[in-house]
Parts: structure tokens; sequence; C-alpha cells
């Protein structure tokens, strides 16, 4: 692990065309006591951050499918490194989206059930605590969320998801408000309700939710604090590596 000079956590924010909201969650992370440090697509060099945000919107405009051209940018090549020496890393929406693409994490992103965009605020609940976003929370936990997205289905095949929950890989679900798992709190068709998975290790995370407009009492549910709490506390950690 690359070892950090300040003992504030620095968590990189890559921006690639299209991105939207690389900026809310540079934003988050300062909220919850961290440094953000903005990173450019078209680099190779993550800077010697703690941990690294991938942010929504739609990395060169979506015009394959979501994620399937950003996978090829420069700097993830360094994500990759990043993440298989343990960095900490967390896919938001499009960022989950590149993700999947690049094999970092299983699975994928397709149309929603109802072929519209959905945004709305919802109900994820937690299904384990070994993560980088998690592990400041209890499974059965049941965070409020704002989602907005179009191809957030998440799919995978028969043998993957049962591989998927063997392993205990799903992070979140969509839930009812008291955290009951039904089709009827399911806004994109997913299966198995899935709103988020990790890797093996748990330092590779991807949700569809958007827990950085989900930290400001102000202005909406804080469901996000908790995990960008996590995920600092464990980026900090390994500063010290």
């Amino acid at each position: 692990m690359t070892v950090s000079t300040v003992s504030t956590p620095r968590v990189g924010v890559i921006t690639f065309p299209g991105s939207l909201d690389d900026g809310d969650a540079l934003d988050a992370v300062s909220t919850m006591g961290g440094q953000g440090v903005p990173l450019w697509h078209g680099d190779d060099d993550l800077l010697g951050v703690d941990a690294v945000i991938l942010p929504g919107g739609f990395s060169y405009g979506d015009y394959l499918r979501c994620g399937a051209i950003a996978r090829f940018a420069p700097i993830m090549n360094e994500v990759r490194r990043f993440a298989d020496r343990g960095g900490p890393v967390l896919g938001i929406c499009n960022g989950f989206q590149i993700l999947c693409e690049t094999g970092l994490l299983p699975g994928a992103l397709i149309r929603n059930r109802s072929l519209r965009f959905v945004c709305r605020e919802v109900h994820v609940r937690v299904e384990t605590s070994q993560t980088v976003v998690t592990a400041g929370l209890v499974p059965g936990e049941v965070l409020e969320v704002p989602i907005k997205h179009g191809e957030g289905q998440y799919v995978a095949t028969p043998q993957q998801l049962a591989r998927i929950e063997d392993a205990g890989l799903v992070v979140f679900r969509y839930c009812s408000p008291d955290g009951l798992v039904a089709d009827a709190w399911n806004p994109n068709g997913a299966l198995d309700g899935i709103a988020g998975v990790r890797n093996e290790d748990g330092n590779v995370v991807g949700l569809m939710p958007h827990p950085e407009h989900a930290v400001d009492p102000d202005v909406g549910p804080t469901g996000g604090q908790p995990m960008f709490a996590s995920l600092l506390e464990r980026a900090l950690a390994g500063a010290g590596a």
C-alpha cells in the first residue's frame, strides 16, 4: 500500500467524460472528514490516495454498454493494481457498471425491467459487514438512499448467482423500510433484489444507490453517512500500511 503523509485519509474520485457525480462524491468525502482528490481518466497515476471512488454518470456517453468504454481508460490499470493490493475501491451507479465491466466485480447491469429511468429514494438492507463500506454496520440494518438510473438491473448467470449468494458477496438488497426484501420494493428488477456486491476480499464494492447524495441532512436522507465513515476508516488504516 502507498504510505500517506497526512493523518486525513485521501480519497481519489475519478472523473470520466460524462461523469455527473464526481463533485458530489468529493463533497461527501470532505463532509465526512476526508480529503477528496480529483483524478482524471486519462492519467496513469492515483497520486498516492488511500481509497478510490468511481462516481455516477454516463462515462464516455454510455455509447456502448454502460462502463464498457471506461474500462479501457488509462487510470483503470492503476485502479486494478490498487485493488489487487487491497486498496479500498467504491463504484457508485456508473462506477458499479465500470467495475463489473472490468471484471473486478461479478455480474452485470442492464436496462431496468420497466425500461424507464428511475429516480427516487429507496431503502437497502445491509447483508454483510465484511466490506470497506459496511464495516461499521450490522447485517439487517436498513439505510435510506436515493437512486437515479436507467440501467440498474443487476444480472448474472445462474452459476454466477449461486456462487455470489453462497460466498456472501451481496452487500445490499432493496427492501421495505422495515427490511422486507420483496419484488414490490425492487425498483429495477435486479436478481434477488441485489443493490450492491463485493469482491472476495471485501475491498472492492459496487452499488447502484447513491450514498454521496445521502450525507447532508439538510437535503435528504443520511443513509450514506455510515458508508463513507467506514470507507474513510479503512482508508486511514491503509494509509499507514
